[in-house]
């Protein structure tokens, strides 16, 4: 009897244990996801241009396949790479988020250059309107998962640098928590985003009180504006973030004279303005960082479309010649 109670002791203090590190864990992830806001905002912006044009069908299929492609790219490869080489190779992770950032610029800069050439279509929709639905659908996907990969870099990376220093197996779980939480929360907000107009039409045709139809087709009317407004804040972000992302990266490498500019150019004009400084700081500092982006996307364009994608056709090629053989 005394060694059964014993072994009770035993497993009510292992119990005690494991829900102070599931507390611990679960109050990490919340402050380290918190310092990430900015770059889930940036997602959730991004994300709804990539179902845009489907029927209302394959809507929230779209979304689901881009979601676990997420939850792909944060738990199968960001979060097991980002911890090693955390753990073994720190001073390598701001040149790939740099990278990263640089593509981010590329592929925004490119948004801005069609919207401004003359008798553009828009950079996200097929130039033959006819394509097959499947395989437009699964370049869509794949364009939403590259994406995301750069965005969900930035995240955890800033998740981890914001878990203190403990066990890896504290860290891995604090950033699969992180992982798993906001994903549900960007790709909920999208799947409530792209499938509002659906919710606005039957509360125009079903509800019981006027005020609920009438709201309803204030939904219906204004979605088709929001959602261009989402799209241009996508592009936007997309600046803004692989700006903020290199200038950033420029600073921890030790080239601070772009970063200390920018900021003071920020907060000098947000405290000549004398309201709401933090704001406007942020502001005025997302702003510039933007302009960064673009000029540096705008730049590399030409340097992808001249070097970077001959040479990746031409490695493709004997690739795929050498596996002929």
């Amino acid at each position: 009897m005394s060694g059964l109670l014993a072994l009770l002791d035993d497993v009510a203090a292992i119990a005690k244990v494991a829900a102070a590190s599931v507390d611990d864990v679960i109050g990490q992830a919340a402050k380290a996801g918190s310092k990430a806001a900015g770059a889930v905002i940036d997602d959730a912006a991004v994300t709804p241009k990539y179902v845009a044009g489907f029927s209302p069908a394959r809507e929230l299929p779209i979304v689901w396949r881009i979601a676990k492609g997420s939850l792909k790219n944060k738990l199968i490869f960001l979060l097991p790479v980002g911890l090693l080489l955390n753990t073994f190779l720190p001073g390598i992770i701001t040149p790939l988020l740099m990278l990263g950032g640089a593509y981010l610029c590329f592929e925004g800069a490119e948004k801005v250059l069609h919207i401004f050439s003359p008798g553009h279509v828009d950079a996200d929709q097929p130039k033959d309107m006819v394509q097959d639905a499947a395989h437009l659908e699964e370049q869509k996907v794949a364009g939403a998962i590259k994406t995301d990969f750069i965005l969900s870099a930035e995240i955890m990376t800033i998740a981890l640098a914001e878990i203190p220093d403990g066990s890896f197996a504290m860290e891995a779980a604090t950033l699969a928590v992180v992982a798993i939480g906001i994903t549900v929360m960007v790709y909920g907000s999208v799947a409530l985003i792209v499938k509002a107009d659906d919710i606005g039409l039957m509360m125009s045709q079903q509800g019981n009180l006027s005020i609920v139809r009438t709201l309803g087709r204030g939904i219906v009317k204004a979605m088709p504006g929001l959602l261009k407004v989402l799209m241009t804040i996508g592009t936007a972000a997309m600046l803004w973030v692989g700006g903020s992302i290199v200038i950033h990266g420029l600073k921890e490498l030790g080239f601070k004279g772009l970063y200390d500019t920018i900021h003071g150019i920020a907060h000098g004009l947000a405290h000549s303005i004398g309201t709401a400084e933090g704001f406007m700081a942020w502001l005025g500092t997302a702003t510039m960082d933007g302009i960064v982006g673009l000029i540096l996307g705008l730049i590399l364009i030409p340097i992808v479309a001249k070097v970077i994608d001959p040479l990746w056709h031409l490695v493709r090629g004997k690739s795929a010649e050498a596996g002929g053989h």
